[in-house]
């Protein structure tokens, strides 16, 4: 089950771990006591505190000290940087998290790009798998050499040094930089399509904002006149986003949603055009009436009640939104009453709090489910006379399609109309006199009446008099993307950190442009460019946005944790003044743990300490660097590899693996439990690969009779050369949105590599670990 788990990720692996750790002292499988030993386990410390002293060399700017060293060999050829790119990144990563490695050197590796006019495409993917191939170096390299060593002492055996996977990491490393070199990067993309690197506007190049980007004039006596850009809702009406305004033959780029929209402005534009003349569809929605009449047409099924939330309901500190709360419980929420103020302009990101009072619409019958949630109190249900006199009445309107609409045969959610701020569609009247409460998937049909609620200005506009009452129809494109740019504006790149807790959640959710004051023009995900329905599209780890606006709100982001600028420029500072510091105390770790005066374990935590104590970076950086998802994933998981091994399913596993290899001989077996390890590394975390490797290499090698260590020295090997997708590891969904990459690049560069990995294996760990009987 956790195999399958860790495979599906049907639910979060960190959870899962706590399951498996609670799973296994509920059925007796472990003692309590040793259900809970990983959070106490020497690999566990051991890895949280590499984390902090990695975050140390990563806050006093080792990469950008190293970055200008690159910046100063960029003459020669692109053989030579990627070499270099792999080495400082592998040197780095021997001693560092391999994902902060990649993470710190990313914006770097982007300047030089940019400056010697190389494609991205050409060098992130060497970074990733640099960072990855330093890891395999020493044992703190990456958190499987580190389980490994730990479980050798946990089982009586002599641990593995510091720089026992020197020997055979160096190998690996060397030939896999000279493979990416000479014939990885063949493989590649030569020239990203996606980025013209000639192109003064590389940056905006692989989007095509040309594609999306017009000139809207504002005619005379427009309904938009006088409103702020927050106000006209372009946004959430026409999925248009306002990049700058012409007026008096001056542009401003990157207005704010507080600027107010003037008489014969030309308002810059990013978005469908198609889509501004899609919307000639509210247009053709003609008002039926609006007296309550029509409204008793409802029928008596339809009510409108009136809600209280108390404090036990599991409503408070949701948005609407987050609920999805129209399609959970079938009903419309036409306005919320706060504090004796209606709230019904917003109202889908209002986070709901203690004693609201929500007036919802719907059937009897669903109103009476929604009043049984617990904490959830309901007070008045209204009749239709009383809807009728009610203050909320004003706002309702009923609609009608007409046979030719091409609304006909569109969903709510594909027409948008849903989607506009202050529209609610509350009920849909059907020919045969039923009234349907709509979801997001209902279907318009000919003859249906809409029931509205909140008809904002704009709309209304559209509705009576059409686009021409707001804008100049006649659009101009727009080809020179330099007009984006200017002394107080600009646009970059970024992309989630791996430390951010954003994936997930929607910008709209974030409220990303009035939080930061920056317009995301377009998403870069899995090798395209995503530029509408941004609002709510989930962001995800390895996404690269493009971002427009003031270099001064552009530099504001780059002091945030979740995000990482891709140039120098606009990051916050490294404390390069400490970067001697923090490789002392470096060094300091070090030393003791070589001579064997202290137990690595011991040895990291005090240097995270000093870290801290030295100001190379702060407390809160220091959480924020450390990766609680690993942790508590090692940790959970760590009792199920001992429950594998005191139960004998350990045991019974070797037998089967011993069984079908075993007539190979020692070599045979080496070579199928790296084969096994190299396949499933791409599929499960290499963490959690190793929890359960672990136990069945050290029963294999007891029943053969051979030594346990070629075989724990493969599995760490194995485990970390995660090259094959960019799923495989962090490091490798990090450059796939700057680089422009396809899943198909990672195949063809990442399985030839590994082929070669574990022919180098076979040949290189009998050397330095005989596979001699013990």
């Amino acid at each position: 089950v956790v195999f399958a788990v860790l495979v599906t990720e049907l639910i979060p692996l960190e959870v899962l771990a706590l399951l498996v750790l609670g799973t296994l002292a509920v059925t007796g499988l472990v003692s309590p006591v040793d259900a809970l030993s990983g959070f106490s386990n020497p690999a566990v410390v051991t890895i949280w505190a590499v984390f902090i002293l990695s975050g140390g060399l990563t806050r006093t700017g080792i990469a950008n000290i190293l970055g200008r060293y690159l910046l100063r060999i960029a003459g020669g050829g692109s053989a030579k940087m990627i070499i270099f790119i792999m080495l400082i990144a592998g040197v780095l990563s021997a001693f560092m998290n391999n994902v902060a490695v990649a993470a710190l050197m990313l914006p770097v590796v982007m300047d030089i790009c940019r400056k010697t006019k190389r494609s991205p495409s050409i060098m992130l993917m060497p970074l990733a798998y640099g960072s990855l191939l330093g890891g395999l170096t020493t044992m703190i390299g990456t958190p499987p050499n580190i389980l490994v060593s730990e479980a050798l002492r946990t089982n009586g055996l002599t641990p593995f040094g510091l720089f026992d996977f020197t020997p055979v990491g160096i190998v690996i490393m060397t030939a896999g930089i000279l493979f990416v070199t000479f014939i990885g990067t063949r493989l590649l993309p030569q020239q990203n399509q996606m980025r013209d690197v000639n192109d003064n506007n590389s940056t905006t190049a692989q989007y095509h904002l040309e594609e999306r980007l017009f000139r809207i004039k504002i005619p005379q006596d427009s309904a938009l006149i006088g409103k702020t850009l927050a106000q006209s809702h372009l946004g959430a009406t026409f999925g248009l986003n306002v990049v700058g305004i012409t007026r008096a033959r001056q542009t401003s780029i990157a207005p704010g949603k507080t600027e107010i929209i003037r008489t014969n402005d030309e308002l810059i534009v990013e978005g469908r055009l198609e889509r501004v003349l899609e919307m000639n569809n509210w247009g053709q929605l003609l008002t039926e009436s609006s007296d309550a009449a029509d409204l008793r047409e409802l029928g008596p099924a339809m009510e409108m009640a009136e809600i209280a939330l108390e404090a036990q309901c599991k409503f408070i500190g949701k948005t609407f939104s987050q609920l999805n709360f129209r399609n959970t419980y079938n009903v419309n929420v036409v306005a919320v009453y706060r504090d004796d103020k209606s709230i019904s302009e917003n109202m889908k990101l209002l986070s709901l709090k203690k004693n609201d009072r929500l007036i919802v619409l719907g059937t009897a019958e669903n109103i009476e489910l929604l009043v049984a949630q617990p904490g959830v109190q309901g007070s008045v249900t209204f009749n239709n006379k009383a809807i009728a006199q009610h203050d909320l009445y004003q706002k309702l309107r009923v609609l009608k399609i007409p046979d030719n609409s091409k609304l006909i045969g569109q969903d709510i959610h594909q027409s948008r109309l849903g989607d506009a701020l202050d529209i609610q569609i509350l009920a849909i009247l059907k020919e045969n006199g039923t009234a349907v409460l709509p979801r997001s998937d209902t279907f318009f049909e000919q003859g249906d009446k809409l029931v509205i609620s909140g008809l904002s200005d704009l709309i209304a506009v559209l509705l009576f008099q059409g686009l021409e009452a707001v804008f100049v129809q006649e659009q101009a494109s727009i080809d020179d993307l330099s007009v984006l740019e200017d002394e107080q504006s600009g646009i970059i790149e970024v992309i989630l950190s791996p430390h951010s807790n954003l994936s997930g959640q929607t910008l709209q959710e974030l409220q990303f442009r009035e939080k930061y004051g920056l317009t995301v023009l377009a998403v870069w995900r899995k090798g395209k460019a995503i530029r509408t329905g941004l609002r709510d599209l989930q962001l995800q780890f390895g996404d690269a946005l493009l971002l427009l606006g003031s270099w001064k709100k552009l530099a504001v982001l780059g002091k945030e944790p979740d995000f990482i600028v891709l140039t120098d420029d606009v990051q916050e500072p490294a404390r390069e003044d400490k970067a001697a510091t923090a490789l002392t105390v470096m060094a300091a770790v070090l030393i003791p743990v070589i001579f064997g005066w202290l137990p690595i374990y011991i040895a990291v935590v005090i240097g995270a300490a000093v870290m801290i104590l030295t100001k190379c970076l702060t407390m809160d950086e220091a959480y924020r660097f450390i990766e609680w998802k690993a942790v508590f994933l090692i940790a959970g998981m760590l009792p199920l590899g001992v429950a594998l091994d005191q139960t004998g399913a350990a045991a019974l596993v070797a037998e089967q693996t011993i069984a079908v290899l075993g007539p190979f001989g020692p070599y045979g077996v080496l070579f199928g439990l790296l084969v096994i390890t190299f396949i499933a590394t791409s599929i499960i975390p290499t963490a959690a690969l190793v929890v359960l490797m672990v136990p069945i290499a050290l029963k294999t090698s007891a029943g053969l009779g051979i030594s346990p260590y070629p075989l724990m020295m493969g599995i760490a090997m194995a485990a970390s050369s995660s090259f094959t997708s960019p799923i495989s590891h962090p490091a490798n969904v990090l450059v796939m949105g700057p680089g422009g990459y396809k899943f198909m690049d990672y195949v063809k560069v990442g399985v030839p590599l590994t082929l070669v990995i574990l022919v180098l294996l076979m040949i290189v760990i009998p050397i330095f670990w005989p596979l001699s009987s013990i």
